[in-house]
């Protein structure tokens, strides 16, 4: 039987994506062997993320600054657009891709009522002045396929090149989860849409 403040830290725990019961517990215990000082380090990381953390002005990541250093040192004539901050790793660990990003915070969802004016795509509408191309790296399923045909409708007629990641990446996995060469790959292998 477990008392009230190991119960209410795994539910906090178990708000984090893919924790379930089972590791919200091991969390949970893992947090009440650590000493005092390492909790105290454990604690003033999230705040200070929490407090420091802010979106770029310009492409929606995660920074400290009101630009990011991906907005203000690379070509901004090249936009790759993915749904979450944590689709830029794999591309920044992949190298070679020298031109900014776009987070759209989302993919369009009508069956979870997740609309056009729900994720960032106004923004990234706003930013296409001087763009030659525009490439479309949302998730290959179907949320995914549909904010990428969504997004295509809208910045072809713009005159803006639109292209879709190759699908060196299967269909129904998440881009965060792929390999440097399969990314590479499907990178090199995009197709205009």
């Amino acid at each position: 039987m477990r008392n009230e403040a190991i119960n209410r830290l795994i539910a906090a725990f178990r708000k984090l994506p893919g924790a379930g019961n089972k590791t919200a517990m091991r969390y949970a215990y893992s947090v009440l062997k650590m000493d005092e000082k390492d909790v105290q380090a454990f604690i003033e990381a999230i705040k200070n993320a929490k407090e420091r953390i802010k979106l770029c002005s310009l492409c929606g990541n995660y920074t400290e600054t009101e630009v990011c250093d991906i907005c203000s040192k690379r070509d901004k004539t090249v936009i790759c657009v993915v749904s979450e901050p944590k689709d830029i790793l794999p591309f920044e660990k992949m190298g070679g891709f020298n031109g900014v990003y776009h987070v759209l915070h989302g993919a369009l969802d009508f069956q979870k009522g997740v609309g056009a004016d729900d994720i960032r795509i106004k923004e990234l509408i706003d930013r296409l002045v001087g763009v030659k191309e525009v490439i479309i790296a949302t998730n290959p399923d179907i949320s995914g396929e549909l904010t990428a045909s969504y997004l295509a409708n809208l910045i072809k007629p713009l005159g803006v090149k639109v292209s879709r990641l190759g699908y060196g990446l299967s269909i129904g996995s998440e881009i965060e989860y792929a390999d440097a060469l399969t990314l590479q790959r499907a990178l090199q292998d995009r197709k205009e849409l």
